[in-house]
């Protein structure tokens, strides 16, 4: 029997099968041995062949994992192992926020170069647009779009945007990816209020949202004019790390560096810091490459060299 792994971890998943069916299976022996590399063996949306406990039948054993699409991934610094997020996504929707929580532009940079390593289209959901924007948000949100990204001014509250974010998703398997509060559980719940997700106050304190989704989790929404959807709920994060991208191939990712690299006097050697006749930086001083972007890229690409990381 086939099915889609909904939410799990360590080895007990829930699997939607093809009857209609969740059942609560764990990894037969040692089959995903491969995966042992992961901090999880497998992710919402993953694809799986269970075999059916006959006794109870609603349990069962996971036997083979269907070879994936794609997989967004981040490197976990806690359990220093790449962690699985989300599988065999048609699109990533990057949430973020003007304020409450502060806006954090080098999240949502982070998250789409591992979207174009993963090989995901991602799109900026920019969430609480009914807070107000501040000009270094819509100078950001401007920087995005300018270089070829869909970004949606959204509010989970006041419903605008919502439509438009409806249509986008509708007939896809999404996954939202932001750091805690950004309001994911409150996109959904806005989308279908049938979920009624669990959903928290930010924390006065810190200005920080609490981690109301504590695994990630596959859910099907019903939207307007008789749309379907499924969308991937993830954990909030609060430090996203590159996974499998190498410091010196990090603008391979920055979508408006990619077609310069190459083209510098040095080549592919340059490192596009100090260099005479480096594109990148030419491309920079011309205002043809954001100044935010390529500090971002300076930033990240210095953490990915020295194994350090900042927030």
């Amino acid at each position: 029997m086939w099915g889609t792994v909904i939410s799990g971890s360590k080895n007990r998943f829930e699997v939607e099968c093809a009857d209609g069916v969740v059942r609560l299976c764990t990894i037969k022996g040692k089959i995903l041995k491969h995966r042992q590399s992961y901090y999880n063996p497998l992710a919402p949306g993953d694809a799986v062949e269970i075999a059916q406990d006959e006794l109870t039948g609603t349990q069962g054993q996971i036997v083979s994992l269907v070879e994936r699409a794609n997989a967004f991934v981040r490197w976990n610094v806690k359990g220093r192992l790449p962690q699985l997020l989300a599988a065999n996504l048609d699109c990533l929707l990057c949430v973020t926020t003007p304020a409450q929580p502060p806006f954090r532009a080098r999240f949502i940079d982070r998250a789409l170069a591992q979207a174009e390593h993963d090989g995901i289209a991602p799109v900026i959901v920019c969430n609480k647009i009914d807070l107000g924007a501040d000009d270094e948000t819509e100078r950001m949100l401007a920087v995005w779009e300018r270089i070829g990204y869909r970004v949606l001014r959204v509010s989970a509250r006041g419903g605008q945007g919502l439509a438009e974010l409806s249509d986008l998703i509708a007939g896809k398997l999404s996954a939202l990816v932001g750091q805690s509060g950004v309001g994911k559980s409150s996109l959904i719940n806005a989308l279908d209020p049938s979920h009624a997700l669990r959903t928290a106050e930010l924390s006065q304190k810190y200005g920080r949202g609490s981690h109301t989704t504590t695994k990630g989790v596959l859910l099907h929404l019903v939207l307007g004019a008789g749309q379907t959807a499924s969308v991937i709920d993830t954990p909030g994060i609060r430090r996203f790390v590159l996974h499998d991208i190498a410091a010196e191939d990090l603008a391979l990712y920055f979508k408006e560096l990619k077609p310069l690299v190459g083209t510098c006097a040095f080549g592919m050697s340059c490192s596009h810091r100090c260099e005479p006749g480096c594109r990148i930086i030419e491309a920079v001083q011309k205002g043809t490459v954001s100044a935010q972007r390529y500090e971002s890229w300076s930033r990240i690409s210095g953490e990915l060299a020295g194994g350090g990381w900042e927030d």
